[in-house]
């Protein structure tokens, strides 16, 4: 599931404007990449460790949400893409706040 909200993030941005380069591109690719990372070096930790960096992967999908509904304010993708990538992102958020709760 990760993967895909990975490469959702990192297509949608293909279209921004260059000079948002350092800015929204960069907090976008950061949080896309920082969910999968948080998974996967959290699942080599004790169940505890790994909550706590399942937690810090929601947090950036939620982040990753907020950067996304900026993008479009500033109208850099429409609202059909803000849908289809928040449909992915909510999916994530509850399909791994369940996982976390039975830890």
């Amino acid at each position: 599931m990760e993967s895909k909200l990975l490469m959702t993030s990192i297509s949608i941005i293909e279209n921004f404007p260059k000079d948002e380069r350092f800015g929204l591109i960069s907090q976008i690719s950061r949080c896309s990449i920082s969910i999968p990372s948080n998974i996967a070096e959290g699942s080599s930790r004790t169940d505890k460790s790994f909550s706590h960096f399942i937690d810090i992967a929601l947090g950036s999908s939620f982040e990753l949400e907020t950067q996304l509904i900026i993008a479009f304010k500033r109208k850099y993708i429409n609202k059909e893409q803000l849908t289809k990538i928040e449909l992915k992102i909510q999916e994530f958020q509850k399909m791994t706040m369940g996982f976390q709760n039975k830890l």
